[in-house]
């Protein structure tokens, strides 16, 4: 399988992004003389307008960050905690068994925004006037409607115009669904925007106090007391019935995004950076971990041998994250005796030549690990398809068929010319996870849907507890020096992709372009993290690109295949540095057509 599109390489700056129109608008604000924190913030700003149907200003993100001044990565956690009101005794007081897909009950503190205000505040450069010019402009005087989100707002146009009337003033120009391609605004949106630029503005000529002013207004001004009104009315969620939110403005006014230190792991002569267990990125290293002592160059890139191995490696990592990934503030994670030597060997021998249908979590500290069981739904025959839809916590329309494909989320990388990486994997939000609220032309998150509504598990639904996100940006030093900043979209999917291009780079040599095209392949195994929570126990989704001897070499190990079409899986962005050369580069999966990448 040939390269579809060359790497990239540049002297000065290197975005990739899963929009064209955020890769360039990074690339504008370092020709401007930005760094890579103000680039991945306007950036993510644009992904909030033109990529709609995968996030929003109400939904949540995680920044990983390498300044070069400090010679440290950093995480940005922009993942809201949920309401002080929200219980597992509150839902079961309304007959909720399972967190809702959508609505105004499983909303989070919308996590974004402050985590956006934090890294430009700390690392930043340009004025926050000079980040938000670019999303205003596009929100204002349009950008051309993506496919997906084109076909989302055709799902769901039934709902807005019938229910979320909000929603459906913002997406269905002169009540007609857009078709894709064609223009679409949202200057309620844009007004936002523009007036936390202008109350920034007003509160000083200081470019770090109208940060502080805005991140002040939106989560104890104007946008609080919005989302706090809104809270408080009925709207129609998943759970077929309407309800009020818990959401409140002091819920907002409690909340302040966390700088905090990755997990880390070395890696030949790499050393890989992630999240901590609020997000899955401690599985990615769980799986380094276990590979490490096997032999992948031997088995060969693409094999049957090599699909196998990290198929069963993700089985064990995966059966750990269900089972003890939480918020560390509530519960303790023992990552640090997950990630021990001792313990991944004991998980490595576990991997036989036959494909495992029950992995379980392993044992470090005489807990008894559990995975909890999702609840299963029964929808009526005569469901409408918006229900249907609004029933499924994924970002854009789902098939009712086997799950697949490279959507769901947004990412943006950056790597400007002072050897400063950043990455963001923005999502929540969406058109489709709750109504639009009026005055602010943007919905709610509903990461809360995450969160179990069973007592005792460390994802257990608790009052200011962070809901467990998919979200899994990933920062890579090599010798000490930058090298990669990477991610993609794909909800549970992230750190099996993502894996897979960086164990290409790593293992065999390739260029990260080059990695983003291999065929791709993820284990379906485990319940979702997003309602319904749905399950394939077994099940290894695989792109027919890997061809039919090795299909049918997987097939004989005992993997239930599910064979998707070339070029669905994953959605992979990177920058970073050429450690020979010096030069920058950046790489995008075509996947989805819609991934570009800028080097200049």
């Amino acid at each position: 399988m040939g390269v579809m599109r060359p790497q990239l390489t540049g002297t000065s700056g290197a975005v990739a992004s899963t929009h064209w129109l955020p890769a360039a608008v990074g690339m504008s604000i370092l020709d401007r003389g930005g760094n890579a924190f103000d680039a991945a913030a306007a950036a993510g700003f644009a992904l909030q307008v033109v990529e709609p149907h995968s996030n929003g200003p109400g939904g949540d993100v995680v920044i990983s960050i390498y300044p070069r001044s400090t010679g440290a990565v950093r995480v940005i956690c922009g993942q809201g905690p949920m309401p002080q009101a929200a219980s597992i005794d509150r839902f079961a007081a309304l007959g909720i068994e399972q967190m809702p897909a959508s609505g105004l009950l499983p909303a989070t503190v919308p996590g974004a925004f402050g985590a956006w205000m934090r890294l430009l505040g700390e690392f930043g450069t340009m004025p926050l006037a000079t980040i938000l010019e670019p999303a205003i402009g596009y929100a204002s005087r349009g950008y051309p409607l993506l496919p997906a989100a084109a076909s989302t707002i055709a799902a769901m146009a039934p709902l807005f115009r019938t229910e979320w009337t909000a929603s459906g003033h913002t997406y269905l120009p002169g009540g007609a669904v857009p078709a894709a391609g064609s223009r679409m605004r949202n200057v309620t949106l844009a007004g936002t925007y523009e007036r936390l630029a202008r109350e920034a503005r007003a509160a000083s000529s200081d470019r770090d106090a109208q940060i502080e002013a805005a991140r002040s207004a939106f989560y104890e001004g104007f946008i609080a007391d919005a989302i706090d009104r809104f809270a408080r009315t009925e709207v129609l969620d998943s759970t077929g019935g309407r309800h009020r939110g818990m959401l409140t403005g002091e819920d907002l006014a409690a909340w302040q995004p966390a700088v905090e230190e990755p997990y880390t792991l070395p890696y030949r002569d790499f050393t890989v950076h992630k999240a901590g267990p609020w997000s899955q990125g401690p599985v990615f290293l769980q799986q380094l971990a276990i590979l490490s002592g096997c032999d992948l160059r031997g088995l060969g890139l693409g094999t049957v041998e090599y699909v196998h191995t990290l198929a069963e490696a993700a089985k064990l990592a995966f059966a750990d994250r269900e089972a003890r990934y939480g918020d560390p503030a509530h519960t303790p994670v023992p990552i640090a005796e997950l990630l021990a030597p001792e313990y991944t060997a004991r998980r490595r021998a576990l991997i036989g030549d036959d494909a495992s249908l029950d992995p379980e979590p392993g044992r470090v500290d005489g807990a008894e690990p559990w995975i909890p069981q999702a609840k299963p739904e029964h929808p009526g025959a005569d469901e409408p398809d918006w229900m249907t839809q609004l029933r499924s916590g994924l970002p854009t329309v789902t098939p009712a068929g086997p799950r697949a494909g490279a959507g769901n989320t947004c990412t943006v990388a950056v790597a400007d010319r002072w050897g400063n990486l950043a990455v963001a994997v923005p999502s929540g939000g969406w058109l489709k996870s709750s109504p639009v609220i009026p005055d602010l032309g943007f919905a709610l998150g509903t990461r809360g849907q995450t969160a179990w509504l069973t007592v005792g598990h460390p994802n257990s639904l608790a009052p200011g507890r962070r809901p467990r996100t998919t979200l899994s940006p990933s920062i890579v030093l090599r010798d000490g020096e930058p090298f990669l900043a990477f991610g993609t979209p794909g909800g549970d999917q992230q750190d099996q992709w993502t894996l897979q291009a960086f164990l290409a780079i790593a293992e065999f040599g390739l260029e990260p372009q080059a990695a983003t095209e291999l065929p791709a392949f993820n284990i379906d195994h485990f319940a979702q993290s997003f309602a319904p929570r749905l399950s394939r126990p077994g099940v290894l989704v695989v792109e027919r690109s890997f061809g039919p001897e090795v299909l049918a070499g997987l097939d004989r190990r005992g993997h239930r295949l599910d064979v998707v079409p070339e070029s669905t899986l994953g959605k992979v962005c990177a920058a970073g540095v050429d450690p020979g050369t010096g030069f920058l580069r950046a790489a995008a999966g075509p996947r989805g057509r819609q991934a570009y990448a800028v080097c200049w």
